[in-house]
């Protein structure tokens, strides 16, 4: 993995912190937003591994950079396996076709980057 990717995975992280410590003092919406995801991926029919796979899907098929740092390293802190994750941004690339193929390559250094010896 490249150092820059490396740099930018870490700064979404930091910023997504500072971000959600400021809206969770000063927005009332924004509170409701967390309570509907926390909620959303509840296990219910669905594991929270398996709704944490749709999204990564759908992030890497929207090219959410944040959206595809935040749902692989919940996937994985729930047990889910890289080659669980790798086919879930497979079915991305096959609906969003050759452009997902590019996002996907800042997927793949996001699951290096949690799953590599530091």
């Amino acid at each position: 993995m490249e150092n820059s990717d490396k740099e930018k995975i870490e700064k979404i992280i930091r910023t997504r912190k500072q971000a959600n410590a400021w809206f969770n003092k000063k927005s009332k919406v924004f509170r409701a937003f967390c309570e509907m995801e926390e909620s959303t991926f509840e296990d219910r029919i669905l594991s929270k591994g398996q709704k944490e796979l749709i999204a990564i899907g759908i992030s890497v098929a929207i090219n959410c950079e944040s959206c595809m740092e935040w749902h692989i390293k919940q996937a994985l802190d729930c047990g889910t396996s890289e080659n669980e994750i790798i086919e879930a941004i497979e079915v991305a690339i096959e609906m969003r076709g050759g452009p997902a193929t590019a996002f996907a390559r800042f997927a793949m250094n996001i699951i290096d980057y949690y799953t590599q010896p530091k």
